[in-house]
């Protein structure tokens, strides 16, 4: 979907949108080196960086956060310069602030998990199970980082099943790895465990 498509379907669903003031929520899309990323940014922050089609988001982001949507450069081209700079290598850590508001209060616990796995390093799904005090949530761990709002900015990709296997990623193995590749992921532990 091009620019001028997000602004058509803009004109059709968000009946307050009328081009020349500021939304309340930013829309947009990144076509980077893992696929397109379609974004979303309110005043707190980037609630949605997501591999799935823009219409879905767009649809998920009018009905839990709000209906005055619509492109915004001066929120949006921030964001988009970071994750250029990530992909290219030259940011290790986002500024950007991630508003976790379409996640549950469960996902929202393990994302933050994820926030402090350091750049360049990989836990597993046990390890953040454990670290969140539920060892046994295995599956729930993988649930709530396979439905995070904010992928990439919020690093799911740093979550491996075992040192042999990647596990899932909403981006695609192919994706999980380049992610991993540009970081120089090697096996790590969360900062805290042993």
């Amino acid at each position: 979907m091009s620019s001028g498509d997000i602004d058509a379907l803009l004109r059709v669903t968000s009946p307050d949108y009328i081009g020349k003031t500021h939304p309340d929520i930013a829309f947009g899309t990144l076509d980077g080196p893992v696929g397109r990323l379609t974004l979303a940014v309110t005043n707190r922050g980037v609630v949605a960086c997501s591999y799935e089609d823009e219409n879905v988001v767009f649809e998920r982001v009018s009905r839990e956060v709000g209906s005055f949507i619509g492109p915004d450069a001066r929120r949006l081209d921030p964001v988009r310069r970071e994750l250029d700079a990530y992909f290219s290598g030259r940011l290790r850590a986002f500024t950007t602030t991630a508003d976790l508001r379409l996640a549950t209060s469960f996902a929202r616990t393990v994302l933050q998990m994820m926030m402090a796995v350091p750049y360049g390093t990989a836990t597993t799904y046990r390890e953040i199970a454990e670290r969140i005090g539920r060892p046994r949530a295995l599956r729930a761990v993988g649930n709530a980082l396979g439905s995070n709002p904010v992928c990439v900015i919020v690093p799911c990709h740093r979550v491996v099943e075992s040192e042999a296997v990647l596990g899932g990623y909403a981006g695609g193995a192919t994706a999980k790895e380049r992610l991993l590749r540009v970081e120089g992921a090697g096996r790590s532990h969360p900062p805290g465990s042993p």
